[in-house]
């Protein structure tokens, strides 16, 4: 017997889904009320860090947000330890959104899992997402863009304004526009 897939399943499987089901936009209003406390009443009281858990059930109990934030779900977002993420972000994190230990985020920060069909027929139907990995202790740099299915490598700097739109792999600085690696960093200087 085949089980039918919800519309989050065929999201979280990578998927075409219909992001405007009932299901779908219930999903999406209990998160915006959930960002609502974040966002505006429960900020920095001592209820605070339970609304980034109750948001955020996959990141590590040390994860900071800093209001105001965005996301389509929140379940989606694996964060590591000591990650730190700075106002004005956001997340639309229809596919998993991993990001490594000890990374820190800038304000203005857009990470995309989301993508859409060019056919416009195509497009007023369906939409997709793919995952987007961050690695430990990188540095995104202020309104800087990640689009969906992008790995960023451990240690890397994203320069601010940049749009990835590739893979960059670890140890780099990468800016522009598409962002491009403009350098290798962390590398064991010569004796």
């Amino acid at each position: 017997m085949n089980k039918v897939e919800t519309e989050k399943e065929r999201m979280f499987a990578g998927k075409p889904y219909n992001a405007h089901s009932d299901e779908m936009v219930a999903i999406r209003i209990r998160t915006k009320r959930i960002l609502h406390k974040l966002n505006v009443t429960e900020y920095y009281t001592d209820k605070f860090q339970d609304v980034i858990r109750e948001l955020c059930p996959n990141a590590a109990k040390n994860f900071h947000v800093e209001p105001p934030f965005h996301c389509d779900y929140g379940d989606h977002i694996y964060a590591g330890d000591n990650v730190f993420i700075n106002f004005g972000a956001v997340i639309l994190d229809g596919a998993k959104v991993t990001i490594g230990a000890h990374t820190m985020i800038a304000p203005g920060v857009h990470i995309y899992t989301a993508q859409h069909p060019l056919d416009a027929d195509e497009r007023d139907k369906w939409e997709d997402c793919k995952p987007v990995t961050i690695g430990e202790r990188c540095w995104i740099g202020g309104h800087s863009t990640i689009c969906p299915g992008v790995t960023i490598g451990d240690r890397t700097v994203i320069g601010a304004g940049s749009v990835v739109t590739k893979d960059i792999p670890a140890d780099c600085l990468a800016v522009g526009n598409p962002a491009r690696v403009i350098r290798k960093l962390n590398q064991q200087k010569e004796k």
